[in-house]
């Protein structure tokens, strides 16, 4: 039965916007070279948003459509299952990102950040992006071997982020430490989804 707060809930979210993202850059980043060399984790985030376009590139690398013609990832996944989707949580709320129309879908009028990590930082920094795998995309896989490979193609994904973070002069990390249990609870998932990782995005603190 659903409660007066969960009606004003699913009002605030149907109020919120679809963020078309604008095209990412043709040529932006820097050498491959130089973004292994820059790559770090950092914990400390400054409150600056993030841009549209950065949020748009970022994302792109992360996990959009780099061959349209076949609707391929710039990240592998498993006898390309796809069971990947990232879940984009910020101030406003929580945006789901759908590659093949490169945006942004309304999915959660709340802002959740702190719900992402066990540390401050998740809830100060812009952007906290939360790996979601579909288990009924991974139905020829036991539920061990789902986790496992899972897991494996969220780090292909978190290593594009970590790079793209790099060559942009923003601070990522890339994180374990979460109530996996209440954080898919917010996000209302289903039982076919879970949490594999987090990953933090933002502008490093100025010390």
């Amino acid at each position: 039965m659903s409660t007066e707060a969960d009606t004003a809930s699913l009002a605030a979210t149907a109020r919120m916007p679809t963020i078309d993202l604008p095209m990412p850059r043709l040529d932006f980043g820097v050498s491959l070279a130089k973004a292994l060399k820059l790559r770090r984790s950092t914990r400390e985030f400054s409150t600056h948003p993030i841009p549209p376009l950065v949020l748009s590139e970022l994302l792109w690398c992360a996990y959009g459509i780099n061959r349209p013609a076949t609707g391929d990832r710039t990240a592998p996944s498993w006898r390309h299952a796809l069971e990947t989707e990232i879940f984009a949580v910020m101030q406003a709320g929580v945006w789901r990102y759908d590659p093949a129309g490169h945006r942004l879908v309304p999915h959660l009028a709340m802002d959740v950040r702190a719900q992402t990590g066990l540390q401050d930082f998740p809830g100060i920094a812009p952007l906290d992006l939360v790996y979601v795998s579909h288990a009924d995309h991974l139905h020829d896989a036991s539920p061990e071997e789902q986790r496992r490979v899972a897991a494996a193609d969220t780090g292909f994904i978190g290593q594009n982020v970590y790079l793209y973070c790099a060559s942009e002069e923003l601070a990522c990390v890339f994180r374990g430490a979460f109530d996996a249990v209440k954080l898919a609870g917010t996000l209302k998932l289903p039982q076919t989804q879970f949490i594999t990782f987090v990953q933090t995005v933002g502008y490093p603190a100025k010390g």
